[in-house]
């Protein structure tokens, strides 16, 4: 059996999904992508995956791989330990200051040069929805997006993009291929983090009486979170099935959660995303 081959037109698009640690699935196949020199005209990412896709977009390959996986062994930036300590359970000043202006600097001269579009989302507090942004020249303003699109519920402190409280993009938008295609990409691929057939349970995710009282919408979009992620989902695999996307996801079993520490499972996963990527043949019409 041959491998399978995806034709990328001016109308292509990439979706990341997020999912925290679950992501370095998504570095193993932007590195590959990366390697073989594969662009899209346009990429969107959702939290990890708009992390992960600054790295893409600026044609640095292996660097999400080395910030996920080889200075988590070193820093260890996730765990209870910053929740108390910086009210936060990753070390974001870590994350988005000295990650990207002095550990492993992030190259914005080529990002703010490459031609291809590319977009994070995050989740408005006042009105709990998706907002879509789109920024290659502001480093400051770059920084604030995806920092705002990473900002989990309930373990990370509220974001401010442009002085407007945010969150992470999955709760209004987890997987966003409806926003791709409405901006006229109607040939995607979408990388997702979690095996085929996954859904979230489908009961309403329970949102303390204190948290978010001064943004009702907030609370709702929170608590409608599990329903539209399923939703998503059902309209992704009907998609595919009937041929119209192509979706890269993993094919074994995941064993690393969204704040997973142990890093040879987070290489195996790794692995197994630049794999995966490697038997799919991209093809430029």
């Amino acid at each position: 059996m041959g491998n399978k081959t995806v034709h990328l037109t001016a109308k292509s698009g990439l979706i990341l999904e997020g999912g925290g640690m679950r992501g370095v699935f998504t570095c193993g196949v932007l590195d590959n992508l990366m390697e073989r020199g594969i662009r899209f005209p346009y990429t969107i990412g959702v939290s990890a995956g708009a992390c992960n896709g600054l790295s893409y977009m600026s044609r640095q390959k292996g660097r999400a791989k080395y910030s996920n996986i080889d200075l988590l062994e070193k820093y260890r930036y996730i765990g209870i330990k910053q929740l108390i300590t910086k009210g936060n359970i990753m070390d974001f000043d870590l994350l988005f200051d000295d990650f990207p202006n002095k550990i492993i600097p992030y190259r914005y001269d080529v990002y703010a040069q490459c031609s291809e579009r590319y977009e994070m989302v995050t989740t408005d507090c006042h009105t709990g929805k998706a907002c879509y942004y789109e920024e290659k020249n502001d480093p400051k303003r770059i920084i604030d997006i995806v920092r705002a699109s990473s900002s989990l519920p309930f373990v990370c402190p509220i974001s401010y993009v442009d002085n407007r409280p945010m969150l992470d993009g999955g709760i209004a938008d987890s997987i966003p291929l409806l926003r791709a295609r409405n901006l006229g990409y109607n040939n995607n691929v979408v990388v997702l983090t979690r095996n085929k057939g996954y859904r979230k349970p489908a009961r309403p995710t329970t949102v303390p009486f204190f948290m978010y009282r001064k943004y009702p919408a907030l609370r709702e979009a929170i608590r409608g979170r599990n329903a539209l992620y399923n939703r998503q989902m059902d309209m992704i695999e009907q998609l595919e099935e009937r041929g119209e996307i192509t979706v890269i996801r993993p094919t074994q079993p995941i064993v690393v959660d969204r704040m997973e520490r142990d890093t040879a499972k987070l290489l195996d996963l790794y692995n197994q995303g630049y794999n995966i990527a490697a038997n799919i043949d991209f093809v430029t019409d």
